[in-house]
This record gives C-alpha cells, sequence and structure tokens, in this order.
C-alpha cells in the first residue's frame, strides 16, 4: 500500500491541499499527464517530417582499438536512394565535439578508441535504406590490443584528465593512532539510461539562411554551439528546440549531442531536412553510461566506532575521452563522506581512460558512487564492533562543532539526526530487527536483512558558470501569460512547477500559464537541465520575470487609480487596492492600453558558490538536500534470489512546490537506484563489444520488483538559503535510497554469522553476486578460531 495518493496528498506539514492557498504547495497533475496517459503527448519521433526529408545512420567500427587503413563503400553507394556518405572530412568546423574538454570526435578520423565509434553517416531517402547502407560499407583496421579493465588503466596511469585530491588534516597520524582500522574495496557497476525514448534528432534549413534543429537534449545551448562551430557559423546560424523528452536521467545532457551535430552536417551538404534516430540496441551500444568505479578505503575509529580518519581511493572508468567525467569523478570525491563527519581525511579521484564507450552523466553524476563507499564504512565499524549500523551512523553524524566536510565547506543545517529518530519510530526499525533476527535463526535457507541508508547531496553545478538561468515572459492582453525558461522537459514535471511559480508569484490560477518548448532563440546561454537545478534555476529567473513586470503594474496601478503602492494586492486573479479592486486580466487590459510593457527577461545565477581547485578547498554547493531510507529484503541463500519486501524512505524536499510530483520523483529514483545496484549489470565481451544492448541481456526493474510496502513521506525542512519559495531539489538525491536495499542485502548475508562477519559485495549485487558472498560467509563460519578467540575475515 501506498503512503501516496494523487488527491489526498499529506504534505510535510500534515495538512491536506484544501488548506493551501495559491499554487504553491498543491499537488498540482503534470502537466502533460492526460497526454501521457492517453497517448497524446508528442515526442519528436512523433512530429510529421518535413516533405522530402531525409534519414541519416552511423557506420560504426567493429574494433575497440585501432587504426583505419581501408574504406569501402562501393556496395552501399549502389543501393538507389543513397544521397551522400560524409566523412570526417566533410565537416567544415570543428570535428571535436568534446563539451569541456577535447577529445570526442564527430566521426572518426584514423584511430579508433572503442568499439563501435561513429566512423561515417549514410544519408539516403528512408531510415530503413540507411541502416541497409549503413551495414554494407566494409572498414579494414590495423588492431591494437584495448585496454578494457580498469586496474590495467590504474596500473599505467593512464587518465583522461589529471587526478585530483582532498586532504583535510593529518590522515596518515589519524589512521596510525586509531583503535581500530580497517581496510577495503568496491567494484561499482555502471549503469544504462535506458529512456524509453531514444536519441533522436532533426535538423532543418530555415528561410532566413540559418538551420532550426529539433531534438531530444538536455542541454539545447550546448547543441546550438557544437552545431555551429563544426558547420564554422555564428551560434546565431542555428536555433535549437526541445518540446519534451521521454526521460533522459543525463544521458542526454551532452550525449545527444553527436546526433543533432551529424543531422546538421547533412542537412548542410543536401540543404534538406536530416532526421536520425538511433534503433535501440545501437543506443545502448554508442552512447555513454554511468561510470564504473572501482574504490579503496582504510578508515580508523574508537572503540565507540567513531571514525577518526578516512583514506579513501575513487576510481572512474571514463571510457575512452573525458566528456564529463572530471567533475563527475570531483562529485564522488565530494559524496564520499556522506552524511559523516571525518576529522582527517584524504580523498583521491582517478579518472581511468580505457576503450570503451565514453561514459557521461548519470542521476547523481557520480555522487552515488561516491557516497555507497560512506555506506559501505559505516556497515562495516558496526560488524567489525558488533553494533547496530544504524547507531554507528547516528555517532557520525555532522553536527555543530563537527561540520567541516574534506573540501571545507561548512555544512550549516543539521536535520538528519532528528530525520532519522522520525523514521526509525515510524518504520518500527527496533522492533523488526529484533524479529528478522528471530526469523533468521529460524530459517535455515530464507534470510531478512535489514538496511539503513542516509543522503547528504549537495546542490550546485561544480562547474561554476553553469549556475545560472534565464526565462522569458510575456504577458497577453486579455491577462493570460505564457514564461519560456531554459530549463528542459523530460517528464519530471519542471514545466508544472514553472508555472506554479509564475502564477504563485503573480496572485493567480495556475491555468493561466502557459510553457511550450525550450528554444534558444528565447533563452540564451541557458545551463542544461542536470544536477537537480533545473527548479532552482529557472524557477528563480522566471519569479525574477514575474517581480519586474508585477511592480510596472503596481507603478501603473498606484499612478492610474491615485492609492499608495503598498496598498496593491495580486491574489485569487484579483488586484486589490484601497479604493476597490478589479481582476488581473482588466488590469492587463488597462496597462495595455496605457502602453505599460507586458514582456520581460528574468535572469538568476546562484550566490555563494566557488572552489579553488588548487587549494582543493571552497563552498562548491549552495545547499544539501537530506534523505534516509530503510529497506527489508529476503535472499534464498541456495540460489542468490532476493525481492525487497518493504522500503520505508523519509525525505527532505524543503518548502514543496508540488508535493505529487516530488514524491513521484522520490519513488521513481528510489526504484531506479535499487535497479542500478541490483539488476542492472553492464557486460563488455573480451573485444571491447558491449553484450548487454537491450531488455533481453538488460534487466531495469519492473514493477514486481518494486517492494510491496513503499512508503515515502516529505519531511519538515524549510530550506535556510533563499532558494525559490525556499524549496529544495529533489531530482538526483532520493536515487541514493537504493544503497538502503544494498545494505539490506549485505544485512541478510551477514546474518549467517549472527552479524560478526559480511563478505564484499560488488554492484550490481546480482543473484549470482549474493550467492557467492553467501557461500563466503558460510566458509567464514566453518573457519576455527585464531589463539585470540577470533577468526581470519
Amino acid at each position: 500500500m501506498r503512503h501516496f495518493e494523487l488527491d489526498q496528498t499529506k504534505t510535510k506539514s500534515g495538512s491536506d491541499n484544501s488548506e493551501k492557498t495559491g499554487a504553491i504547495g498543491q499537488s498540482i497533475h503534470h502537466e502533460s499527464a492526460i497526454k501521457h496517459v492517453c497517448g497524446n503527448a508528442n515526442y519528436l519521433d512523433d512530429n510529421p517530417v518535413p516533405t522530402n526529408c531525409l534519414y541519416g545512420y552511423p557506420v560504426v567500427s567493429s574494433i575497440a582499438s585501432g587504426s583505419i587503413t581501408d574504406i569501402d563503400v562501393s556496395a552501399a553507394q549502389q543501393l538507389p536512394g543513397i544521397i551522400r556518405i560524409l566523412s570526417h572530412q566533410d565537416i567544415p568546423g570543428k570535428k571535436d565535439i568534446g563539451p569541456v574538454f577535447p577529445g570526442d570526435t564527430l566521426l572518426a578520423i584514423d584511430q579508433i578508441e572503442y568499439h563501435s565509434q561513429p566512423i561515417l553517416l549514410v544519408v539516403a531517402t528512408s531510415y530503413e535504406l540507411a541502416r541497409k547502407a549503413a551495414s554494407l560499407i566494409e572498414i579494414s583496421y590495423s588492431e591494437t590490443t584495448p585496454v578494457l579493465d580498469i586496474h590495467q588503466a590504474i596500473e599505467n596511469k593512464s587518465w583522461v584528465r589529471p587526478p585530483h585530491s582532498l586532504n583535510k588534516g593529518d590522515t596518515d597520524t589519524a589512521l596510525a593512532n586509531s583503535a581500530h582500522t580497517l581496510d577495503g574495496e568496491l567494484h561499482i557497476g555502471g549503469q544504462e539510461h535506458f529512456y524509453l525514448e531514444g536519441q533522436v534528432a532533426l535538423a532543418q534549413p530555415n528561410q532566413d539562411g540559418g538551420m532550426w534543429v529539433q531534438t531530444s537534449t538536455q542541454h539545447p545551448t550546448e547543441v546550438q554551439h557544437l552545431v555551429a562551430k563544426v558547420l564554422n557559423q555564428p551560434f546565431n546560424y542555428a536555433t535549437v528546440e526541445t518540446r519534451r523528452m521521454g526521460g533522459a536521467f543525463g544521458g542526454k545532457e551532452t550525449q545527444a549531442a553527436p546526433w543533432a551535430c551529424l543531422a546538421a552536417l547533412a542537412c548542410y551538404h543536401t540543404n534538406k531536412a536530416v532526421k536520425i534516430r538511433l534503433s535501440r540496441s545501437d543506443d545502448f551500444t554508442l552512447t555513454g553510461k554511468r561510470h564504473p568505479f572501482f574504490n579503496t578505503y582504510q578508515v580508523g575509529f574508537n572503540e565507540l566506532g567513531q571514525v577518526k580518519g578516512v583514506n579513501m581511493k575513487i576510481n572512474g572508468n571514463c571510457g575512452y575521452s573525458p566528456d564529463l567525467s572530471d567533475a563527475i569523478v570531483d562529485r564522488a570525491m565530494f559524496h564520499a563522506d556522506n552524511a559523516y563527519f571525518y576529522p582527517h581525511a584524504k580523498i583521491t579521484g582517478n579518472r581511468c581512460k580505457t576503450n570503451t564507450v565514453s561514459h557521461t552523466a548519470f542521476r547523481g553524476f557520480g555522487g552515488p558512487q561516491g557516497l555507497i563507499m560512506a555506506e559501505l564504512m559505516m556497515d562495516n565499524i558496526a560488524y567489525h564492533l558488533g553494533k547496530d549500523p544504524l547507531e554507528i551512523r547516528k555517532l557520525n553524524l555532522y553536527k555543530p562543532g563537527r561540520d567541516i566536510t574534506p573540501y571545507h565547506q561548512k555544512v550549516e543545517q543539521h536535520v538528519l539526526l532528528e530525520m532519522i529518530e522520525k523514521i526509525e519510530r515510524s518504520a518500527d526499525y527496533h522492533q523488526r530487527k529484533a524479529a528478522i533476527k528471530a526469523f533468521n535463526q529460524q530459517s535455515p535457507i530464507i534470510k531478512k536483512g535489514l538496511g539503513v541508508s542516509t543522503v547528504k547531496f549537495g546542490i550546485s553545478f561544480t562547474v561554476q558558470h553553469l549556475n545560472q538561468a534565464g526565462a522569458l515572459l510575456n504577458i497577453y492582453s486579455d491577462g493570460s501569460l505564457h514564461i519560456n525558461h531554459g530549463g528542459t522537459e523530460m517528464g519530471q514535471g519542471l514545466n508544472t512547477k514553472i508555472a506554479q511559480i509564475v502564477a504563485q508569484g503573480m496572485g493567480i490560477d495556475v491555468k493561466h500559464v502557459g510553457i511550450t518548448a525550450t528554444r534558444t532563440d528565447k533563452v540564451p546561454n541557458t545551463s542544461p537541465t542536470a544536477a537537480s537545478s533545473g527548479t532552482d534555476l529557472n524557477g528563480m529567473a522566471a519569479l525574477n520575470a514575474v517581480k519586474t513586470i508585477k511592480q510596472r503594474l503596481i507603478d501603473f496601478a498606484a499612478s492610474h487609480f491615485s492609492v499608495a503602492a503598498d496598498s496593491i494586492q495580486f491574489e485569487n486573479d484579483l488586484v486589490t487596492h484601497e479604493k476597490g479592486s478589479l481582476s488581473f486580466a482588466d488590469l492587463v487590459g488597462l496597462a495595455y492600453l496605457n502602453r505599460i510593457s507586458l514582456s520581460t527577461t528574468g535572469y538568476y545565477a546562484t550566490p555563494k558558490i566557488h572552489y579553488n581547485r588548487d587549494t582543493a578547498q571552497g563552498h562548491p554547493f549552495f545547499y544539501y538536500a537530506n534523505g534516509v531510507a530503510i529497506s527489508e529484503v529476503e535472499i534464498d541463500t541456495l540460489t542468490g534470489e532476493n525481492a525487497v519486501i518493504r522500503t520505508d524512505i523519509l525525505h527532505d524536499v524543503g518548502n514543496s512546490i508540488n508535493p505529487a510530483l516530488d514524491i513521484g520523483q522520490i519513488e521513481g529514483a528510489f526504484i531506479q537506484g535499487m535497479g542500478w545496484l541490483t539488476t542492472e549489470d553492464l557486460q563488455w565481451n573480451e573485444q571491447g563489444k558491449l553484450t548487454s544492448f537491450g531488455p533481453a541481456t538488460y534487466k531495469i526493474p519492473a514493477i514486481g520488483d518494486t517492494p510491496s510496502t513503499l512508503n515515502v513521506e516529505l519531511f519538515n525542512s524549510e530550506n535556510p538559503e533563499t532558494t525559490v519559495f525556499r524549496s529544495k531539489a529533489v531530482g538526483e538525491p532520493p536515487f541514493m535510497h537504493g544503497i538502503s536495499v544494498w545494505c539490506a542485502l549485505r544485512n541478510a548475508i551477514a546474518s549467517i554469522n549472527d552479524e560478526q562477519f559480511c563478505p564484499n559485495l560488488n554492484t550490481p549485487a546480482t543473484p549470482e553476486r549474493v550467492l557467492n558472498a553467501v557461500n563466503e560467509a558460510k566458509c567464514w563460519q566453518q573457519q576455527p578460531l585464531t589463539p585470540s578467540g577470533e577468526k581470519n575475515a
């Protein structure tokens, strides 16, 4: 049974929607929800194509490492309907479309650096013909041995970007003087985005000598800039539009750009519309994933379990190019503490280069791969000392006086202890813990486990200049509004929240606010919709636009009606003042007749954030979002099969703008995080070819994997920072709640030895890995005692 129902949402304070006034805090349904359910929400591939539209498809490498020696396109050229076959030589401008650092070639020049790297683009009169022709092109290579193992990359010190370290205190001395030390390692698997709408782009010439590009992207401005650079044109040559995406999760932050650039390149050469859409299997193969990581740690702690020092190495498998890996590994380092205070810490991050597709942004942006290490250490300390893992977590939480992170940012808000104690009670943690222990003692085959994880997730782009946004607000003479902003809608409800923000700011019903596609000719120089900052940035930009026009209307009304400006109020579609009132629409109509401007832009830049890479110190995050999750699992010790029985989540979203959307994001993020850690297993063969390239070989969670009991509650924690209506970001932080499932699996395995020993459990924790860990736990159980009365771990 779910905690949440759309029409009876309980907000964080326990009040229902009927007690709310204005648009903020209301569980208004997603602006496209009805269209989604009815199948009427058009995505790019649903739209009719222009007359005489052409289709492009890439020709890709069949090796992972080497050089091109010969290309034979004759068989493809003989097919009727083949218009062009483009190579890197046909690119008039930049051949490298690296988003931050160079290294991402649009079409291979001579070197091949990963299996299925695009080499050519076939342009044909139909999609099917383009794919057929692409399969007929023969390419010869001089092959070299690819580097596919992250350990080999580490040994060779093969990096896509230089290593970086965080240092706080004297870690070596702290470890040497600790009463107890533990060390360990963890392989953390990657993750396929598996967005329902794949990569797609349509480029067509406009009537003014430029180009209009429609694409499924989280970053229209970056696509605009790269298209212009590839074609050696100014930025205003390309107009990029995104109405909605059928999911993205970070997979369309940079990875949408190549297909838009290739469609634009073909359009440039043919002067006709060109569309590119990848098949699902090629989408898997040709696009980057969540970074796999290999991390190691050494932790020192006292008899109570309080951490004294941590030395950690964070190794991200970046693939063949930098893409966004520098910032992703940074964020993994920034979250290796999670919610816990390390008095002394050294955290080193390596950006490892391998011959695979370049890995990229994915919900959490490296944060989960760092944060899981903190949760691993808390559990292992507890098992080592024979204590409750929840007790160890509470002991090590940030608190006043113990509040400086390894990157020297002070943690200002301390709500996690209160949150933990609240969910302890609401989820009956201690009663269930005792019941599970009793069950396990009587159950030789099926074992239960209870896992806890916390979240302290930093909100802001770690690249400072991306923390800005713009908006364009138009009010029409009938009182209806249109807001355009730089964010993109990918199902998360951003447009709905922006409409609510505008409606609240203007004191009108949300039904009067319209939002359409994101376009680079309306709001320029936008940042990607990523880093959980879509509402924080674009909402504030929209609200600033509202404030500008609202002040104009107040000034006009004060003059026109000869009333004091401070007596004018906007609420419930009415404008009242000391002499009377009129409808908002009537005031707007009157302002129009009196030649008052009803259009303006809004802009916002996040304050306070900075980070000095040379000193590895700063304030990279505006604030933190917090959360706690408790999950219960069952495992079969004979097969490794497992199921999640119950999950309780308490999550901090500040002053919620839309509880329905927030809870939906929390539920979905948790399930996605659970999938990352349990079932989603990326596999490459010895030749560097991805072998898990479809739903038959790659399993995302289905409805049957959802816990039979999933309780989600919003926590009352108004953001102390000045965000839009004191809300907090919700897109990425709840992804980490999936870690509670992994902790619960380890707890079930540890129960074999009465929680005295827990084997390593690499992720994803597939049934095979769970079974191997179970067998390791059973072997440990059978080991003889040492002279000191302990067993060798």
